[in-house]
C-alpha cells in the first residue's frame, strides 16, 4: 500500500503537534553536543530539523525527505541558511561516507521500503564515534489516537484489518527497533520508550485531521462513502474518552533507539 504523504498542512493538523513534542524529548535523551553536521532523515515538514536548529547550535544540518510537498513546506518554515532541504531517498542517501556527525530519523522509518537499508546508510555516513537515532509511533498500543480509530473502523468494516498501523508495521513494536539497529552493526544501543499527552479541545478537534487526506487513517477515512464515513464518525464520538468540558486526553508513545557508528 502506498500512503500518501503530499500535504505539509494536512500532516502538521494530524500529527504535527505530537511529533514536535516527541522530538524535544528524543533529541534531549540523544544528547549531541553543539558544533556538529547533522543528517535528518525523512524530515517531513521539518519538525525535528527545527528543534535541532533552535537547541543544538548545530554547525548544518541536512535534512531529507521523499515528500517534495514536505520539502517545499520545511524550506518555508525553515530559512535558517545553515539548513540543506533535500528530495531524497533514506535508503539511498547522496552523501559521503563518514560525513556526519549524528543522524536522525523521526517517525519515518516504518515507511521506508527496506527499513535495514536504510540504517545502513545512516550508519555509512556517520562518522565513527558518531551518534544514530531513531524513534517510530508505537502504533500497536501507544499511540492511543490511531488506536482508538483503528478499533472502531474494524469493527464496522472487516476490510480496515489490513490498513491498521499497528498490524501493518511490525518494526513500531517493542524491541523490534532495538533489534535491527543492533543487526546493522550500531553499537553501544539504547532504547527508551517517549510518551507526551495528546490532548484534544473536543471531538471536532480530534476528528477533522482524519479529513485530511494524509496518511493510512486520513486516506481510508477519505475512501468510504458519506454514509459509512458518518457512522465511523459517530461511532469514535460515542466511544472517545470524555471530559466533562468535552477535552479528549489521550497518550501517544514512541519507541527510541540510540547508537554510535
Amino acid at each position: 500500500m502506498n500512503d500518501p504523504w503530499l500535504s505539509g498542512i494536512a500532516y502538521e493538523r494530524f500529527m504535527g503537534r505530537w511529533s514536535a513534542l516527541v522530538a524535544q524529548k528524543f533529541l534531549s535523551w540523544l544528547a549531541v553536543s553543539p558544533a556538529r553536521s547533522w543528517l535528518d532523515v525523512g524530515c517531513g515538514t521539518g519538525s525535528l530539523t527545527a528543534h535541532i536548529l533552535e537547541t543544538y547550535q548545530p554547525k548544518e544540518i541536512i535534512s531529507i525527505d521523499s515528500s517534495s510537498d514536505f520539502i517545499s513546506h520545511a524550506r518555508r518554515s525553515i530559512t535558517n541558511p545553515i539548513v540543506q532541504f533535500r528530495v531524497g531517498l533514506a535508503q539511498s542517501l547522496e552523501l559521503d561516507s563518514n560525513s556526519i556527525d549524528a543522524a536522525v530519523s523521526g517517525l519515518v522509518l516504518n515507511f521506508v521500503p527496506q527499513p535495514k537499508v536504510a540504517i545502513s546508510e545512516m550508519l555509512r555516513v556517520t562518522k565513527p564515534g558518531g551518534k544514530i537515532g531513531i524513534f517510530l509511533w508505537d502504533y500497536a498500543h501507544g499511540m492511543q489516537m490511531l488506536r482508538h480509530f483503528w478499533d472502531a473502523a474494524v469493527e464496522l468494516d472487516n476490510n480496515a484489518h489490513d490498513l491498521d498501523e499497528g498490524i501493518r508495521f511490525p518494526l513500531c513494536r517493542e524491541g523490534q527497533l532495538e533489534s535491527l539497529a543492533q543487526e546493522v552493526g550500531l553499537k553501544q544501543v539504547e532504547t527508551t520508550a517517549i510518551e507526551v499527552k495528546t490532548v484534544f479541545q473536543n471531538f471536532d478537534d480530534y476528528w477533522q485531521p482524519f479529513l485530511g487526506n494524509v496518511g493510512p487513517a486520513p486516506t481510508y477515512t477519505m475512501g468510504l462513502d458519506p454514509i459509512n464515513r458518518q457512522k465511523l464518525e459517530d461511532k469514535l464520538r460515542n466511544s472517545l474518552p470524555m471530559g466533562d468540558d468535552g477535552s479528549i486526553s489521550l497518550n501517544a508513545r514512541a519507541w527510541a533507539v540510540k547508537g554510535t557508528a
